[in-house]
């Protein structure tokens, strides 16, 4: 059990930067938005390249920091529910999510996004629109998202059974509040 609570602190570390570093891209791109619309409205020209790039780093921040949102136990959830149980019984619940329902989801959604960004880095997909970006990057952030997802839940697969097989005090990161 040691060596894979230390690959969970491993996928920890590695999500919880990538979501340190991903969310400033919030930033820039509340930056590039402010520019877009000052070089638009002011000058009255624009590209649809700052467009798509604005749309590329929202999706780099929502799918990149997926994982960092499971770790921090941030992500959605009923907590109404679940929060009358005990951490056991949230522990097993976790656990039944996780291996039913987060697995199959992200694994499937990373396996056919493969094909659609090979295809795109491939073929130099470039946008549409006139003066439009490639492509590639924004669909190589699915599989990726879904990637860092799914290690994660692996991490806290493995914490939650450390917790219900009494190798570790708490089941994860934060709790569930039991009010």
């Amino acid at each position: 059990m040691r060596v894979l609570l230390r690959l969970s602190g491993m996928i920890d570390a590695l999500n919880d930067g990538i979501g340190r570093l991903v969310y400033w891209l919030v930033l820039v791109a509340v930056v590039v938005s402010s520019a877009n619309a000052v070089i638009r409205y002011g000058l009255n020209t624009s590209s649809n390249a700052w467009l798509e790039l604005q749309w590329y780093l929202f999706s780099a921040v929502f799918l990149l920091c997926s994982g960092y949102t499971f770790l921090r136990n941030e992500h959605i959830r009923i907590d109404i529910v679940i929060g009358r149980f005990s951490r056991r019984v949230q522990a097993l619940v976790d656990v039944f999510g996780i291996i039913f329902f987060m697995f199959p989801m992200a694994i499937l959604i990373m396996v056919l996004s493969w094909p659609m960004f090979m295809d795109s880095y491939l073929t130099h997909e470039m946008s549409s629109d006139a003066g439009g970006l490639i492509r590639w990057p924004a669909k190589l952030l699915i599989p990726v998202g879904f990637f860092l997802l799914t290690a994660q839940g692996v991490s806290e697969l493995i914490k939650r059974i450390a917790f219900l097989t009494g190798h570790r005090d708490e089941p994860g990161e934060k709790m569930h509040s039991h009010s």
